[in-house]
């Protein structure tokens, strides 16, 4: 970059670009390197080789090229591959992006051949090409994650199914559930992630190749072939749309946007249950540091961590809103700015999921301080109600029996199942001895047997349901 603002009129020599015909003098310096992306986008370089190796294979199949020319190109780019993967390449930014650079290298090497693959195309649906086909193989990556993680919490579920933890509402002690419940209400939520990001990418995978600048091409182009050989469902079929269309890389933004909220979600939880004052759950020391003054500390740095990513990704989303609300059609240099923040989602998406889907099988969940807590703020209550219920009592007046001896336990520092049935009785007197069974923490979730219950029966039939979910899709 210059250094100062004398320099930024400076012109460079002259330049061999693919469009300087119609100018006569050279690219601003500094202009060259705020606009060149190849800084960024050169990550699309397998990407860009593979759809040049469909074009060329489809020109030849039109008659548009001949064969020798495209076998020419083929080997040459299958050489620049093999180059870059070396580390032997050195990207100019002077040729401003990954699509002029591997066609002037691929000219280098092959000669006139090498010009005559940009025929019947453009680097508008060139780049909207490149970034479906990575986009499809990283959306495959996430799905992956997310199955690996999934795979984790059936697991924890299965193991932990009559673990007592406490339920909470607005974070306070609610009703005794399951370890292995509350790890299936994980997995729930990353469902509908694996499902969006099936869902959108139906739709990343439409080809724009062929809709050139904007227009389509005067040559008996077939795309048909063209997205046969790549692999897409089809051709996009408005060539206006197809060049200019980001709507795919918002959708994933916010698809991916949902899966980091709810693993921010798991974040929190996480962060709470390793505190002091909980202390429910223990995190392998790998994925733990320590505080430089104070020994004792051992900090759940990943949850926090991707707790505070979850905001790059939000921000992200808004980038790429913002990026095209204001175009019109077709394609527009504002375009160039799509990728860092897709890119950037990605990453932090996959390393999010990664992370959580190595931790979660070493979590140990510590069995009696959940049940400890899950013995305070009178969490068999509402059992209490039902039972009432049960009994004949409507519900309204069980409800003020119950919060009546609620407040004697509350005077006297005692849970509902640690008062004696005279004391509950003179509350009402259609409480029998029986009324003990369902105040114990294990009466109480194993009542909920039914379709979606915390009993442990319920846990054990959902995790294999889930198992095989997740084996078949």
């Amino acid at each position: 970059m210059p250094k100062n603002t004398t320099e930024h009129s400076n012109t460079t020599p002259s330049t061999d670009k693919p469009w300087g015909g119609r100018f006569s003098e050279s690219t601003d310096a500094f202009v060259e390197e705020f606009t060149a992306s190849i800084n960024f986008d050169k990550r699309l370089y397998k990407h860009d080789i593979q759809g040049s190796r469909a074009h060329a294979r489809m020109l030849a199949k039109a008659g548009i090229l001949p064969a020798e020319d495209v076998e020419k190109i083929i080997n040459g780019l299958d050489e620049i591959e093999t180059d870059i993967e070396a580390g032997k390449i050195e990207w100019s930014v002077s040729l401003e992006d990954i699509h002029m650079n591997i066609e002037a290298r691929l000219t280098d090497r092959i000669g006139i051949a090498g010009k005559k693959l940009h025929t019947g195309r453009s680097r508008n649906d060139q780049i909207a090409t490149d970034i479906r086909l990575w986009l499809r193989e990283q959306i495959d990556g996430i799905c992956h994650e997310i199955r690996r993680l999934q795979g984790a919490l059936i697991e924890l579920a299965d193991r932990e199914a009559d673990t007592i933890l406490p339920g909470f509402t607005h974070l306070q002690v609610a009703q005794p559930i399951t370890f292995g419940h509350h790890m299936l209400a994980w997995f729930e939520m990353l469902q509908r992630d694996f499902e969006r990001m099936q869902d959108c990418r139906k739709r990343v995978n439409v080809m724009p190749l062929g809709a050139a600048a904007l227009a389509g091409t005067t040559y008996p182009i077939d795309r048909n072939h063209s997205a046969e050989l790549l692999g897409f469902d089809h051709p996009a079929r408005n060539s206006l749309d197809a060049v200019s269309d980001r709507d795919f890389a918002i959708e994933f933004n916010a698809s991916a946007s949902i899966v980091m909220m709810h693993l921010s979600r798991f974040s929190e939880e996480l962060v709470i249950w390793t505190s002091a004052q909980f202390d429910f759950v223990r995190l392998p020391d790998r994925f733990c540091t320590g505080s430089s003054i104070m020994p004792q500390k051992k900090n759940p740095d990943v949850p926090e961590l991707v707790r505070g990513k979850s905001g790059r990704v939000f921000g992200n989303l808004l980038s790429l809103l913002t990026l095209m609300k204001g175009q019109p059609l077709a394609y527009n240099k504002d375009n160039q700015e799509d990728k860092e923040p897709l890119f950037d989602t990605v990453d932090t998406l996959l390393g999010s999921l990664r992370a959580f889907a190595d931790m979660m099988p070493h979590v140990q969940p510590k069995a009696d301080k959940m049940r400890q807590a899950a013995m305070q703020g009178f969490s068999t209550a509402t059992d209490l109600a039902d039972y009432l219920v049960v009994k004949g009592l409507p519900f309204r007046d069980a409800h003020e029996v119950v919060g009546s001896a609620v407040a004697l336990g509350v005077e006297s520092g005692r849970d509902l199942s640690e008062m004696s049935l005279e004391e509950l009785q003179q509350f009402s007197a259609i409480i029998e001895a029986d009324v003990f069974e369902v105040l114990t923490l294990e009466g109480s979730v194993s009542a909920r047997n039914h379709l979606g219950g915390t009993a442990p029966e319920q846990v054990r039939l959902q995790a294999s349901y889930a198992r095989e979910l997740i084996a078949t899709a």
